[in-house]
């Protein structure tokens, strides 16, 4: 188990690019809130919020998507503080529209 210490140490490149593959989904909508999440944090992700989403990836794509469309809330049994506080950044980020170039 690691320490709370431990789990705001910032995530190595190399742990980055093995979780991003992990998160590739197989439902396009689930893809979106994971990109946004990550075009906005990936350059502060922290050991913890790692674990968090290894976490929700570990969840089926109509489960995770449910989650990410606030249509239910994760079970207090497998998530943690850190799994719901990255559920709000992921639902916050897909939310929003990516943002349009002035060449559209």
């Amino acid at each position: 188990m690691q320490s709370a210490a431990d789990s705001q140490e910032p995530l190595s490149e190399r742990a980055l690019s093995k979780l991003k593959w992990r998160c590739r989904r197989g439902l396009l909508e689930n893809d979106l809130f994971i990109a946004r999440f990550f075009e906005r944090h990936e350059s502060r992700m922290t050991v913890g919020q790692a674990g968090a989403m290894e976490t929700l990836m570990d969840l089926s794509d109509n489960d995770l998507l449910d989650l990410l469309l606030c249509r239910k809330e994760p079970e207090p049994e497998w998530a943690g503080a850190e799994v719901v506080a990255l559920l709000q950044l992921m639902r916050t980020d897909g939310a929003q529209r990516p943002a349009i170039s002035p060449s559209s």
